[in-house]
């Protein structure tokens, strides 16, 4: 492949051409959508590049003819400055930071122009978050919680996580975000996971590294949090085994697992029961652990009620095995009431069955790459829940998606283009929304631990009801490795995630406001007016009960969903579901819904009720529960 000449100056200024190559690779950015769909490949080259002069120089910066053309001489000359000045100080200042979220924003602005909101949806607000978000999780309080680590390093191009560090470095840190609250900094709560004293050798406490864990919903709302980061040897997993209480927001440490886990999976099955699995365990990177484990044990009772807090309790070992040889495997709890585990390896396909503790093999999956990193989706299956799952992403040479039904692959349709580090999403009218992606783990398409990105990679993706893809408007920033989405009960969708291009576009580096969040509106909401929804159920509903909801829009309701609060980290994201409801009578200012009919259907747990009108715009939505009858006998 013929490297474009703009490459190759980043071996020498790294910190400058960050800025020039996000200029120039703004004017693909900016040009009309269907530029992107020229990217192809995963072997993508910019089709803009930067001038020829050689970046920085003793005298007097000279423009870039190609920024000039794009932004004016007085702009373009602006940037040349920061390029030498960066090059001077010889490492990554404030300037260059400043000027890669400048340059990012006006070409984002400059690219959406061509969207309409009513069709693709629109990005609305950008603001600072005291966390990276490496973890996010929607809880049912409307909150959302947001967890990695403390920075080690400020230079984007080198590693800022402590996967490396022995001792009180290697710690964790979590806050809430209410976004009743707003934007700014009174909407944030600080909530640090315990202090732990690790098995390190060190005998320093420090608050507990649980980044780059596994964790799913227990059925009383609470976050179950499984394994983190030990330190040292590549990566190393830690027995680490919290929970996170949504209602009082504390967190409650439990027994240690048997063996660590760094990179695990977790699911929650239709008994309300967890399944962990995979992870690199206590001895480092390259030991991934084949047991699997589960919480609560089959000895303690299912937590139901806010007031069921597990503490202090045990996992079990599950009868069978799942000896994956990638990390985070996805992970989905379908109709049937089994676990279908599908691994980043295209042979390693397995069916898991929670009664009868045993797994079977599934077809293998098309397509002999290993995906690094990308998204699957359980599809929306109607009232009775998914049968079927989508595999997308994680392989930037490879477009199509991948549907697993009865048992059989199908190729279904592709996307624009192949990209890896995707978060895809169940939106309430049970279409799917892609955002964020990278060429390759911490490679944004010029090299490792280099934040000048392939722009194309910001561009969002709708999946319609049909299976079709389109492109749709830009994020600001460029979010790969790390990044993470949730959908809100408002029915916008929150962005963040990836430590590198946030420290890389830092508004202020010296402050330890370390992140950023997007929020992103999907068509849906500049649609029309919304239905209302005015009263659910406090009480807990049982499964295929008939109930009552209020609303003052009843004439204009079509449907009403279930959509699970979802929980994400390295686009693995085994919350996921979308389940219909019979509306059984409607009018008056009221509607009759019935539950899923089984757990099944939908898993015990905490869901958002929609409802939605001809338009398929949906209202605000309010929290329900489902418990199995006698759960609380």
């Amino acid at each position: 492949m013929r490297i474009p000449r703009s490459r190759t100056r980043l071996s020498n200024t790294l910190a400058a051409c960050a800025v020039v190559s996000a200029l120039a690779v703004s004017t693909l950015a900016g040009a009309a959508p269907v530029v992107a769909h020229s990217g192809g490949g995963g072997h993508h080259e910019h089709s803009t590049r930067a001038g020829d002069g050689s970046a920085g120089s003793a005298e007097a910066p000279e423009a870039d003819p190609a920024e000039v053309a794009v932004l004016g001489r007085e702009h373009a000359e602006e940037h040349a400055a920061t390029r030498q000045g960066a090059q001077d100080l010889g490492t990554y200042p404030q300037a260059t930071r400043t000027a890669r979220l400048k340059a990012l924003t006006e070409s984002q602005a400059k690219t959406n122009r061509d969207y309409k909101a009513s069709d693709f949806g629109a990005f609305k607000e950008y603001f600072d978050s005291p966390d990276f978000g490496v973890h996010v999780a929607q809880l049912p309080t409307g909150k959302v919680l947001l967890f990695s680590f403390e920075r080690v390093e400020t230079d984007p191009t080198k590693e800022t996580a402590p996967t490396q560090i022995v001792g009180a470095a290697n710690r964790g840190r979590a806050f809430l975000w209410d976004p009743q609250k707003g934007t700014g900094a009174s909407a944030f709560k600080k909530v640090t996971p315990p202090a732990v004293t690790m098995p390190d050798s060190t005998g320093i406490s420090r608050p507990a590294p649980i980044f780059c864990a596994g964790h799913a919903f227990l059925p009383n709302g609470m976050l179950g949090v499984f394994g983190g980061n030990l330190g040292a040897n590549g990566g190393s997993g830690a027995k680490l085994s919290f929970v996170f209480d949504p209602w009082s927001e504390t967190w409650a440490m439990n027994e240690d697992m048997s063996v660590g886990r760094w990179y695990p999976s977790v699911v929650t099955g239709p008994d309300g029961r967890m399944l962990i699995m995979s992870g690199q365990s206590e001895l480092g990177w390259g030991t991934p652990t084949p047991i699997v484990e589960r919480f609560p044990a089959l000895s303690d009772p299912v937590p139901y009620r806010k007031t069921d807090i597990p503490r202090f309790r045990p996992v079990d070992r599950f009868g069978a095995d799942a000896p994956y040889k990638l990390d985070y495997p996805h992970l989905f709890s379908l109709r049937d009431g089994k676990i279908y585990g599908l691994g980043r390896s295209h042979d390693q396909q397995w069916l898991f069955d929670p009664v009868k503790e045993t797994r079977g093999e599934l077809a293998q999956r098309p397509g002999a790459a290993d995906r690094s990193y990308g998204s699957a989706v359980p599809l929306p299956g109607g009232f009775r829940g998914p049968d079927s799952v989508l595999v997308l992403g994680g392989d930037r040479t490879d477009p199509n998606t991948y549907q697993l039904a009865a048992g059989k692959w199908k190729t279904k349709e592709a996307r624009a283009f192949g990209r890896t580090q995707d978060n895809t999403l169940l939106l309430p009218t049970g279409n799917l929304l892609t955002v964020n992606g990278s060429y390759d783990i911490r490679d944004y398409g010029n090299g490792l631990y280099n934040p000048n990105a392939d722009l194309k990679y910001r561009h969002t993706e709708l999946r319609d009801e049909n299976g079709d893809w389109r492109l749709g408007p830009v994020q600001r920033l460029p979010r790969g490795y790390h990044s993470n989405a949730v959908v809100l009960p408002d029915g916008r969708v929150m962005i963040t995630g990836d430590e590198a291009q946030q420290i890389a576009n830092d508004r202020d580096i010296k402050d330890d406001i370390d992140g950023t969040i997007e929020m992103y509106e999907p068509p849906y909401l500049h649609n029309g007016a919304r239905p209302a929804l005015d009263y659910v159920p406090s009480r807990p509903l049982t499964f295929d009960e008939r109930f009552t909801v209020a609303s003052s829009t009843t004439e204009d309701v079509k449907r009403a969903v279930l959509l699970s609060p979802t929980t994400a980290t390295h686009s693995v994201n085994t919350s996921q579901r979308h389940v219909e409801l019979r509306i059984k009578r409607q009018g008056n200012g009221e509607l009759d819904l019935q539950a899923p009919p089984t757990a099944e259907a939908a898993p015990p747990g905490w869901y958002m009720l929609f409802l939605l009108n001809e338009e398929g715009v949906p209202s605000v939505a309010k929290w329900i529960s489902l418990e199995p009858n006698g759960a609380r006998s």
